[in-house]
């Protein structure tokens, strides 16, 4: 028998290289990801100051809207459909002089929310919305009244100080 040996040559073995678009190619997203987080970070700081200026804006919004209100009308009626994206319960619904959303649903309860919370921000937006148009036709018809009083008043006076002068000149003439 013959023994056969296997004569195993020992190859070196080059060191792997990769091509020069392999190593860009895995460079890339690394730098896509901290590009993208720096952006994240500059959106961040950008939403914390601008959630400073909505606070400051909502609150001077409130204020005069509130004034406003307060001389014309103690609420100011807001549509049911607008209000269905947030609840389909709603029969009637109002703004306050407070600036609340008062909401009465169909099984009787009432709801009160605070227009000027965060959490409300969305809800605030579809209502100010539905309800400035209202507001304006309230603002118009209030203009209206006293343009009607005055008008009146007008015609009145005018007669009243005619008649006060001629009697006026009668009690000065018997003097």
């Amino acid at each position: 028998m013959t023994q056969e040996v296997a004569v195993v040559k020992e190859v070196p073995i080059a060191p792997v290289t990769v091509p020069e678009k392999q190593e860009k190619r895995k460079e890339t997203p690394i730098q896509e990801l901290v590009d993208s987080l720096k952006s994240m970070g500059d959106d961040i700081g950008q939403i914390s100051e601008l959630t400073s200026e909505e606070k400051i804006l909502i609150s001077q919004f409130f204020s005069s809207l509130l004034k406003l209100m307060k001389p014309i009308t103690p609420s100011i009626a807001v549509s049911e459909s607008a209000l269905t994206p947030y609840r389909n319960d709603v029969t009637k619904a109002y703004v306050d002089t407070t600036g609340n959303l008062i909401v009465l649903l169909q099984d009787g309860h009432l709801e009160l929310e605070n227009l000027s919370e965060q959490k409300n921000r969305d809800l605030m937006v579809t209502v100010i919305s539905d309800i400035l148009p209202k507001f304006k036709s309230l603002t118009s018809n209030q203009k209206r009244r006293v343009e009607n009083r005055i008008k009146l008043l007008s015609s009145v006076t005018k007669e009243i100080q005619k008649s006060a002068e001629a009697l006026s000149s009668v009690y000065t003439a018997d003097q």
